[in-house]
């Protein structure tokens, strides 16, 4: 039966009752137009969604998977039969989700809004992913769903959505090897998990910061200090009062690298002094320093002491009296490896961000 004899059925569908009938006629539409290449005018086209779309809440949900995986890949624009199927349980609605053409950025949007993580997971799977569905997507899915996201590298993401998820990166190991292996993440927000992921991505990142040219170095340096120069730091008086301290030891000149040893040997009384003197000296955060201290993250404070200029000796004596513990003489070696391994331009580079953000605070 030709095309025009086809759609002359299709027509009569509105007026047909029988089950039986109208299942007959959505398969010969799925036949003959749904999986072909055969051109459709407009309003053929939207006369063969108008059957799809209405007789899709009769079918069974194995019925409804395998049309929605004839939608999925059919080369005709059929937006209403591809939205309610989108909207339908996860298994039938993940071929539509992933990949058909149908969908508009709306259904999209909608999808997000109304639907589960599943369906999100699906939509990250996408190749036509635009800047609004991603930041639906950060806003609202889990982080499995922003990973996916993050690996899909057609997904369009703006530097906003990037700012919103290298903040979540920081607490959530998940997103961490996704955002520092994505291509094309700002340099001035990738750099602010350097100190916040494993050895083996800060390395990634220091790579990163080895390839750049000087110009988008500098560009990532401006953009970093404009960022935090928006933001207050508000001290606790034991802070000032370390701060102080500080300052005029600085005065008096003996604020230099050895005096950490002492200071660390004095116990907690000393510790906050400890602190701002490591973090003045290296022109880095205090709380940073802090943290970096607390967690005992030595590769982390090798490459701090490397950029620094701190020598080898001093880094390992540091290293013994943080980790601590029984006999921590006998990693001496094991510390000066450490130090060592540092890539010392690259450190420098990726420390410049922070002795910024330093100073902008």
């Amino acid at each position: 039966m030709g095309a025009v004899s086809n759609f002359a059925l299709l027509k009569d569908f509105g007026r047909e009752t029988s089950s039986d009938k109208r299942r007959e006629l959505l398969r010969r539409a799925t036949e003959m137009f749904i999986v072909s290449d055969e051109a459709l005018s407009a309003q053929d086209s939207a006369l063969l969604d108008e059957v799809v779309q209405a007789m899709t809440a009769e079918l069974s949900a194995s019925m409804r998977a395998d049309l929605a995986r004839k939608v999925a890949s059919s080369g005709h624009l059929l937006n209403r039969s591809a939205r309610t199927l989108a909207m339908d349980d996860i298994e039938i609605a993940r071929p539509v989700l992933e990949s058909s053409s149908a969908l508009t950025e709306r259904d999209l949007l909608d999808v997000v809004e109304q639907k589960t993580g599943d369906h999100m997971m699906a939509i990250t799977r996408r190749t036509d992913i635009g800047t609004n569905v991603s930041s639906a997507l950060v806003t609202r899915g889990e982080d499995r769903v922003v990973a996916s996201l993050l690996e899909n590298q057609t997904a369009a993401i703006n530097e906003e959505t990037y700012e919103r998820v290298v903040k979540r990166a920081e607490t959530s190991r998940i997103l961490q090897a996704p955002i520092v292996r994505r291509k094309n993440v700002p340099l001035h927000l990738l750099n602010d998990l350097v100190f916040r992921v494993e050895a083996n991505l800060r390395q990634e990142i220091l790579q990163q910061f080895t390839s750049v040219s000087p110009e988008d170095l500098n560009a990532a340096l401006r953009k970093s200090k404009r960022r935090l120069a928006q933001t207050q730091e508000h001290l606790t008086r034991e802070v000032q009062a370390a701060r102080r301290h500080v300052d005029q030891m600085d005065r008096q000149g003996q604020l230099v690298p050895p005096v950490l040893v002492t200071l660390l040997r004095e116990g907690a009384t000393k510790r906050p002094i400890f602190i701002q003197a490591f973090a003045k000296m290296t022109d880095m955060p205090d709380d940073l320093i802090d943290r970096l201290v607390s967690a005992g993250d030595l590769d982390a404070l090798a490459m701090l002491c490397r950029a620094s200029g701190f020598d080898r000796a001093l880094f390992v004596t540091l290293a013994a009296m943080i980790i601590g513990g029984e006999n921590p003489l006998s990693r001496i070696e094991e510390f000066g490896a450490l130090y060592l391994r540092v890539p010392t331009e690259a450190a420098q580079r990726a420390i410049r961000f922070w002795k910024v953000r330093s100073s902008a605070a």
